[in-house]
């Protein structure tokens, strides 16, 4: 086992040396404040398309993340070269642009109470040392297993399998020095599949902490066959107000339009619509969002955020009402309010409650549209508008009859929110908003030309 993957703690103890002498240069060269970011990772990626080596790569990343404060003035400068003449040179470059920008009320660190001052254990790192032959083989299992698992599979864009192992330092002039390290572990595989109505595409993957989480080979490649040739045949659905169930992957993407509405940036430039909404309901009452980020293996879990700030696990829905805004130290102080210890963004935030499986779903939907994919950019978080193209399937007396495509889906976010009527118990936990499928009361669907 390499050295970076057997003796983290080694690896963290020169990120923490180099962090000190970068306060010290910041601190003698001027800034009353000073914050340092420091990261080091070992990543092996393996690919494979037709049975053939695709990608091979490795990649030693380390760099760094130099911030200043100084009469309310701050810069940043970074680089990945961890060189000690380096490094300096990288804090000089922050004082230096520090020297001409504009003063900012709201600059600066976090106040030294809320540092996170006890370090928690989160069960992060799990190393294996997997050399790239055993990459490439998994590889090619995954693959080989997609392209026979059905005579209608024409096509490979390949399978990848990839790790990375990664630790951290963030510190600060008020003291604080924080650590995190962890493991992850992908795979992936994209196939083609035809008939006579023509040529479709889809993937499988997975991702985990530790690798003997990761899905078995074979069920991932035989996965993405599976979901590749369900979408043969899709064609346009009738075009009205129907209810509309998204798929877990869809789901995400709709919690994580409220969360970027009611985000720190989006308030204070008031290009959110859902400015002073705490206390307001924007969900059923049946449903809450609990932030869960020292979750044990979580995917997104940390003891402290981006700035040093400890975590803590806590509501921003509850029973449907806004209880909190997502801030940073800096989006906190440009509202007047104070940080939610969400530097970074959100850690395993968790919707709860009642679910029901899959086909009680589609049994209460009883005649909709099942969305397993959307495109384009068609979201705004200012007016709460949505329109984007979609992909899935037809339902009718709560049976799948069609896959279907060249759909645009509409509504107003507060609308779609408050409307979801029933959430699945098949919660994806593999992303930092984790969430089961969510059926929606009614949507407009654009499909057939009358």
């Amino acid at each position: 086992m390499s050295d970076f993957l057997q003796t983290p703690e080694r690896e963290i103890a020169q990120l923490e040396q180099l962090a000190r002498r970068v306060l010290e240069r910041a601190r003698s060269g001027g800034a009353e404040q000073a914050e340092v970011s420091l990261s080091s990772s070992l990543a092996r990626e393996a690919a494979v398309r037709l049975g053939e080596v695709d990608v091979l790569e490795e990649a030693r990343d380390r760099g760094i993340r130099v911030t200043v404060f100084r009469n309310q003035c701050s810069a940043s400068a970074s680089t990945g070269d961890l060189r000690l003449d380096t490094v300096d040179e990288c804090v000089d470059r922050a004082l230096a642009i520090a020297r001409h920008t504009q003063p900012d009320p709201a600059a600066g660190l976090a106040d030294p109470e809320l540092m996170a001052d006890q370090p928690v254990e989160l069960d992060l790192w799990h190393p294996v040392d997997l050399g790239m032959s055993d990459l490439l083989a998994r590889a090619r299992t995954i693959e080989q297993a997609g392209r026979d698992a059905d005579e209608r599979i024409s096509n490979s864009e390949g399978a990848s399998v990839s790790t990375e192992a990664a630790v951290s330092v963030y510190a600060n002039s008020h003291g604080f020095f924080g650590s995190s390290r962890g493991t992850s572990y992908s795979q992936s595989c994209v196939l083609i599949a035809a008939d006579e109505a023509g040529m479709q595409r889809d993937y499988d993957w997975d991702t985990q902490r530790r690798f003997d989480d990761l899905a078995d080979p074979v069920t991932t490649g035989a996965g993405a066959a599976s979901r590749t040739v369900r979408r043969l045949g899709a064609r346009r659905v009738p075009t009205g107000k129907v209810p509309v169930l998204f798929a877990p992957e869809v789901a995400r993407g709709l919690i994580g339009h409220l969360v970027g509405a009611v985000s720190g940036s989006s308030l204070y430039r008031r290009a959110s619509y859902l400015l002073d909404a705490v206390g307001q309901q924007v969900l059923p009452s049946w449903v809450s969002l609990i932030e869960r980020p020292r979750l044990l293996v979580g995917a997104s879990s940390g003891w402290f955020d981006a700035d040093g700030v400890a975590t803590r696990e806590s509501a921003l829905v509850a029973d449907g009402e806004l209880l909190r805004y997502v801030l940073s130290n800096y989006s906190a102080r440009r509202l007047g309010l104070q940080t939610t210890a969400n530097a970074g963004g959100v850690r395993n935030l968790c919707l709860v409650g009642a679910s029901h499986a899959f086909e009680q779903l589609l049994a209460e939907m009883g005649t909709g549209l099942i969305v397993t994919e959307v495109m384009g950019q068609g979201v705004n978080l200012v007016t709460g508008d949505y329109s984007r193209g979609a992909a899935g399937f037809w339902v009718e007396n709560g049976e799948i009859v069609f896959p279907a495509e060249e759909i645009t889906i509409a509504g107003h976010l507060r609308d779609m929110l408050a409307g979801v009527v029933a959430a699945g118990t098949d919660v994806d936990t593999r992303r930092n908003i984790q969430t089961g499928s969510l059926l929606i009361e009614r949507m407009t669907v654009a499909g057939q030309q009358d």
